[in-house]
């Protein structure tokens, strides 16, 4: 429960996977910080391109704003150099060798295909603007509770929380998730942020990770595990279309089925888990509120903030700076079409786009301003669609 010494004690800030449509994060906390200038988050929980926000943050020993600040800054200056690098002649040997392999039915020892991009320079460009002892600094000081980031385990097929937090905090175990109590590291980032195929593998102990969105059915689960009551989530999906007017059809493109299925892992989760909690919380309205009143079944307040535009439509003005080597893998896969855009959407780290989606989320979240103060100073509100 909020104190007087700590109003924000119940409060955790739930950041999303979405490639590089994770600099609209940064734009809306830049605006957060400002509309709540002594607001802090106790708990803060990511996944995929959202544990790069969440590990930055609960490292930042400075203020919520200087920390913000910190961060709109090192998005305006990633470029995909600095996240992915490609290599034509290892792109082409791997294809072979898996066409080879089919053939032949062959089982070589290395599997063909170890991703199509090297995301070794990520970790180069977390360490060059995080200083990763920070969160044990913040956790000993009292300022951060707990932070968490959700992989998925290749070898058991669960999601994976990896939780960095206070000792009293106690781990769960549910079907198919599950959370491990250890510190957090760039690899944990890395792991959390692979994204099948497109990255390869990340070794965490004993075991080989990817992306956490892939499996994770219940994207809000660790910050309400972790004990908060309140949730700031920062989503990446548009307000929900109720009709789209068809103008032409045509056989979907391999870019337009791949930005399906990336909508799929990184965007439609956290709605159903959204509409479950909304309705576990309408349910729990009826009880008496004695029986309310129990641990165990508390409400928990829930704002969800979102584009006001849709985010992959917005990269399809910035296709040609994408790097030349994964321009031509995306034109030959049918990323010219319009639809299309939305894969190129979880790729296109590069400045004219990040700062366009941090602008957007800036002034989304302004618009909001009544609704996101009175949120923040415990008012039961609506997610902002």
């Amino acid at each position: 429960m909020p104190t007087a010494s700590n109003p924000y004690s119940d409060l955790a800030l739930v950041l999303s996977g979405g490639g590089a449509r994770a600099a609209y994060q940064a734009g809306a906390l830049r605006a957060v910080a400002e509309l709540v200038p002594d607001l802090n988050f106790p708990i803060i929980t990511g996944v995929s391109a959202g544990a790069i926000n969440t590990v930055y943050l609960a490292a930042h020993e400075g203020s919520l704003t200087e920390a913000v600040h910190g961060l709109v800054d090192q998005w305006a200056r990633l470029r995909s150099p600095d996240v992915y690098r490609v290599h034509p002649t290892v792109l082409v040997r791997d294809a072979v060798r898996m066409v080879l392999d089919a053939i032949t039915g062959r089982r070589s020892g290395r599997p063909a295909l170890r991703g199509l991009l090297d995301m070794s320079p990520l970790r180069g460009f977390l360490a060059s603007c995080i200083d990763i002892n920070g969160i044990e600094r913040n956790l000993a000081l009292g300022r951060l509770r707990a932070a968490a980031l959700s992989a998925t385990s290749y070898t058991n097929g669960c999601t994976v929380t990896f939780v960095d937090g206070a000792r009293d905090l106690s781990m769960w175990s549910r079907a198919q998730r599950y959370a491990t109590r250890e510190p957090l590291t760039f690899e944990h980032v890395l792991a959390s942020a692979a994204i099948p195929i497109v990255f390869p593998a990340v070794r965490l102990g004993d075991g080989y990770y990817g992306d956490g969105s892939v499996r994770q059915a219940a994207p809000l689960a660790p910050s309400i595990h972790l004990g908060a009551r309140r949730l700031l989530a920062i989503g990446m999906r548009a307000e929900r279309p109720t009709g789209l007017a068809v103008t032409d059809i045509e056989y979907p493109s391999s870019a337009e089925v791949l930005g399906l299925l990336m909508h799929s892992i990184f965007l439609d989760s956290l709605d159903t888990d959204a509409e479950r909690l909304e309705r576990i919380n309408r349910t729990l309205a009826l009880f008496p509120p004695d029986a309310a009143s129990k641990p165990d079944m508390r409400r928990v307040d829930l704002l969800v903030l979102r584009p006001s535009r849709n985010l992959g439509a917005m990269a399809g003005d910035y296709r040609a700076d994408l790097p030349p080597v994964l321009n031509t893998v995306v034109r030959a896969l049918g990323g010219r079409r319009r639809r299309a855009a939305d894969f190129l959407s979880y790729l296109m780290f590069t400045p004219p786009f990040t700062h366009d989606l941090m602008e957007l989320g800036y002034l989304d979240t302004l618009r909001h301003r009544e609704t996101i103060e009175a949120f923040l100073h415990g008012a039961p509100t609506p997610s902002v669609e």
